[in-house]
């Protein structure tokens, strides 16, 4: 089921009110059942996938918190991470393995005798599978209690809200969370339906309307040039921010409004100053997950300096292979494991010629010099991470930059074709107007929560913005398919 979507319309207010109605002793059995029924909307055979690996966890758990010994615990460890790795390499990586093997055996002159799995990629399959490897890091790590009651860590992997994409949960913020009995808030509602009203703002006015226009570039890539393909590559900057943080916010916001609290997943990325900082910032929860179980076992930073540059180009060259089995996601985690180990190597060299040129003397004008430079190294790599090929987004890169400079074509071509990339140009004015609105409103974060600024306002105020949000996403909301880009994933 999407959020955006009119199934949701009805089910979520339907669930969040049977919730508070019912007795907290019966509120998981809901909740799973509403978990189960939301799944199932996108393929429901697929269901039976979670029930495995949710089965094998929670024993695996229990055996882990029972044995006696490091070696025993190790067994049901690596059992646990078989069965969900096993799940992820048969379904999203079993076909990329096999056309690479195909293409190696086509040099020797060697056909691949493999056959193809002619299977669907099930929704949302890395973020439960990570979210359930995180309980089993946990629970043998000694930092977590195996779970025992199985509704409740069935709910873990499943509570619908953050099922298909997040933010990927620890076992010690959610798990006694369901446990807890939670009461009707209405502030705390107010401010759960403030947040997914925002989330569905970038989602449908923003992450929409650009989709239109950067689809339109990136599946015809080769009909496009200069300043085109600058535009398309920035849109699609802000379609997959606005796409994925509106999901988030969604998630977040409806965990809200009855009573759970989930993890931060964005905090303004685009205003990072370093790429290390801009993964501070973006996709948090998968982030710290990749910190705490690659990371730092690798070694972190306790280690020889080549060998620390060496761990950070592996977890990001897995990150990139876990967000799709193709080469455009090797390559777009490979960037930025690049960007990351050059920006340390640089480090003294940058801040030497800063001083040297006067900029840190204008702090001001040195923030906006840095946060554009990584907004456009960050730009670069989503090329690849959007591209259908490795061959488009070479084309891409390399048109763009060739003919960025020739901007006297904007003022003597064909608008519609340079600059409103064969769209209608009222998609074009309210992505653009609505980005702006976005970083505005971003801007003012930096002095405090928007929402609680709006709390103080007077109700007649309060309640005209409100109307305003809604008239805003049904009069320039693009409703059409719209399936979330990190569905995919």
């Amino acid at each position: 089921m999407l959020f955006n979507s009119i199934e949701f319309l009805f089910f979520f207010p339907v669930v969040t009110l049977l919730f508070f109605l019912l007795p907290h002793r019966f509120r998981w059995a809901l909740l799973l059942a509403a978990s189960c029924l939301f799944y199932m909307f996108f393929k429901p055979v697929y269901i039976l996938i979670l029930f495995f690996t949710i089965v094998i966890d929670y024993y695996a758990g229990i055996f882990l918190e029972n044995s006696k010994t490091q070696k025993e615990k190790k067994k049901y460890l690596i059992a646990s991470l078989i069965a969900n790795i096993g799940v992820l390499a048969i379904f999203k990586y079993y076909n990329f393995l096999n056309d690479n093997i195909t293409s190696l055996g086509d040099v020797f002159g060697v056909e691949n005798p493999i056959p193809y799995l002619t299977i669907l990629l099930p929704i949302g399959l890395s973020f439960h599978t990570f979210q359930a490897m995180s309980y089993t890091f946990e629970v043998y790590r000694g930092h977590q209690k195996a779970e025992r009651h199985f509704g409740i860590y069935a709910l873990y992997v499943m509570f619908y809200p953050q099922l298909v994409a997040g933010p990927i949960e620890r076992p010690q913020n959610i798990l006694h969370q369901f446990h807890e009995r939670q009461y009707f808030d209405y502030a705390r509602v107010v401010a759960g339906l403030q947040l997914m009203a925002w989330g569905f703002f970038k989602k449908i006015v923003i992450a929409d309307n650009l989709a239109i226009m950067v689809d339109q570039v990136y599946n015809n890539p080769t009909e496009y040039t200069g300043i085109s393909l600058v535009i398309a590559t920035i849109f699609f900057a802000f379609q997959i921010y606005c796409d994925f943080s509106g999901y988030s916010d969604i998630a977040i916001g409806s965990a809200q409004v009855m009573g759970f609290t989930l993890m931060k997943n964005f905090n303004r990325p685009y205003f990072s100053k370093t790429i290390a900082e801009f993964w501070t910032r973006w996709h948090i929860s998968l982030g710290t997950w990749f910190r705490d179980y690659l990371y730092i076992p690798l070694g972190g930073s306790r280690v020889t300096k080549w060998r620390w540059y060496y761990n950070i180009f592996i977890v990001f060259m897995v990150s990139g292979l876990w967000h799709g089995a193709s080469w455009t996601f090797i390559v777009w985690g490979a960037l930025h494991g690049f960007y990351q180990i050059f920006g340390y190597l640089t480090k003294d060299f940058r801040n030497s010629l800063a001083n040297s040129l006067g900029l840190t003397a204008s702090p001001t004008i040195y923030k906006v010099l840095q946060v554009a430079t990584v907004f456009v190294l960050v730009c670069i790599a989503w090329v690849y991470f959007r591209a259908n090929s490795l061959a488009d987004a070479n084309y891409i890169v390399y048109n763009a930059f060739a003919g960025i400079g020739n901007i006297s074509e904007v003022f003597s071509g064909d608008l519609r074709h340079l600059v409103f990339l064969d769209t209608n140009p009222k998609v074009f004015y309210i992505g653009v107007l609505s980005v702006i609105f976005m970083e505005w409103v971003h801007l003012i974060q930096r002095q405090g929560s928007v929402r609680a600024m709006v709390n103080q306002k007077p109700v007649w105020q309060r309640w005209s913005l409100y109307y305003a949000v809604v008239a805003v996403v049904l009069l320039l909301g693009h409703f059409g398919e719209g399936q979330f880009i990190y569905f995919q994933f």
